[in-house]
């Protein structure tokens, strides 16, 4: 666990970059685990790949999303299930931000 200071996730790339890849890390395995690997693939690649985590205070983190991020999926997964599946793994990241940064046990 990080010793984490909100200031210094101003500038998270350079202070928290370890504990972001670890968490974007956790949440891809646990989404590839439960979900179809393509979908999940595509999603990580096409639409998170560009997303950006901010630090909402009391221990809340929020990923904000690209616009339009379903129009970036080239899957042929239905937009229901594409949808499902990136709040899915949105909420994940999120749980995954808290663990690492030990906000959740």
């Amino acid at each position: 666990m990080a010793d984490f200071d909100p200031e210094q996730f101003e500038d998270k790339y350079a202070n928290y970059f370890p504990e972001l890849q670890r968490a974007y890390k956790a949440a891809f395995n646990t989404m590839n685990d439960a979900y179809d690997s393509e979908l999940v693939h595509a999603i990580d690649q096409q639409v998170l790949n560009e997303s950006e985590p901010f630090y909402e205070g009391d221990g809340e983190f929020r990923i904000e999303l690209p616009d339009e991020p379903l129009d970036r999926l080239t899957t042929m997964a239905s937009d229901e299930k594409a949808e499902t599946v990136l709040d899915r793994y949105v909420e994940e990241i999120e749980t995954e931000l808290r663990r690492v940064f030990g906000f959740e046990y």
